[in-house]
Formats: structure tokens, C-alpha cells, sequence
């Protein structure tokens, strides 16, 4: 008589779950600096907060932040922003792509070369929002225009700087 060996199941292993809050509260966090009252004069020079947020929780977490959520906080954008609605989730969409597709090349790069990546696909944002408004008629921005992706290059290292350890710690990347 033969005898059946009992195979053992083996059961999946399962990672835990990271939370969510740190992206959340990054993304809740750039979305109040975007809309934060300023004189007119600075304007221009701020920071695409979002942008950045999207750009670093892309190249850190890219299974947990991708196209889809960028394109809900580019929709939150517009609804603060009163702009068009779908301008800002388009160019969002369009910067979280890029950054997932350049990220395996981007990642081994140390930071003071990785931002020349970043002044790409922020340049690539202002040109897509900039495509935007030219097709939808809107006033086309004056030259200044252009110095939000050259002080959001220059906050990118101070944001890397500040996101990564936290990042880290929740064991993220």
C-alpha cells in the first residue's frame, strides 16, 4: 500500500501594512502652501509645492503614490486654486509618469545629481501647464512664469533633506 505524503501548506507571508498619514499629511501640508495668502510681488517665486511632493513620494514610495493620486491632488488643486478644472491633475499625472518611469535611473544617482532630473520634469510641468493655458485661451503668463520650477529645483534638496529620514523610518522605499 503506497502512502500519500501530506504536502504542507505553506501560508503567504505578509508584510504590514505602512501607513498612509505621512503621505497624506505631505500632500495635505504642500496643498496649504500652494493656497497660503501672499502679496502679489512673490508670487511667482513660489515654490510648486506639489509638484515637489508628488516628485518625491514617486521616487520613494511608488507603490503606494503613482498617476492616480497624483491626478486626485492635481484635481484638489484646481478645485483651491479655482483653475481650470483638470489643469494641474493633467500636469500632476503627467510628472508622477515621468517620475516612475525615470526613477530606477534617477534613484542611483546621489542628490546633487538627481536634481538635475527633477529641474527636468519640473521644467516639462511648466511646460505642460503653460500648453494648458495657451489651448484653453487663458492670458499667457509673463517671463516670470518660469521661476517657480527654478526655486522649487532649489527647495527639492531642502525637501529630499527633510522627507527621507521620515521615510526611512517607516520603512517606505
Amino acid at each position: 500500500m503506497k502512502t500519500v505524503k501530506k504536502r504542507s501548506v505553506k501560508k503567504p507571508s505578509y508584510r504590514p501594512r505602512q501607513p498612509f498619514w505621512p503621505v497624506a499629511l505631505t500632500f495635505t501640508l504642500a496643498l496649504y502652501l500652494t493656497i497660503l495668502p501672499m502679496p502679489d510681488w512673490p508670487w511667482d517665486y513660489r515654490p510648486p509645492w506639489t509638484v515637489l511632493a508628488v516628485l518625491f513620494w514617486c521616487f520613494a514610495a511608488p507603490r503606494r503614490v503613482g498617476i492616480l493620486t497624483a491626478f486626485v491632488v492635481g484635481l484638489m488643486l484646481d478645485v483651491l486654486t479655482g483653475a481650470l478644472l483638470g489643469q494641474h491633475a493633467l500636469a500632476l499625472s503627467v510628472t508622477a509618469y515621468l517620475a516612475l518611469v525615470l526613477r530606477p535611473r534617477i534613484r542611483i544617482f546621489p542628490q546633487w545629481q538627481q536634481t538635475f532630473f527633477v529641474a527636468l520634469i519640473l521644467l516639462t510641468e511648466r511646460l505642460l501647464t503653460l500648453w494648458i493655458i495657451a489651448a484653453t485661451g487663458q492670458t499667457m503668463p509673463a517671463l516670470t512664469y518660469w521661476i517657480s520650477a527654478l526655486v522649487g529645483l532649489a527647495f527639492w534638496p531642502i525637501m529630499a533633506w527633510l522627507l527621507v529620514p521620515f521615510e526611512r523610518r517607516l520603512g517606505m522605499s
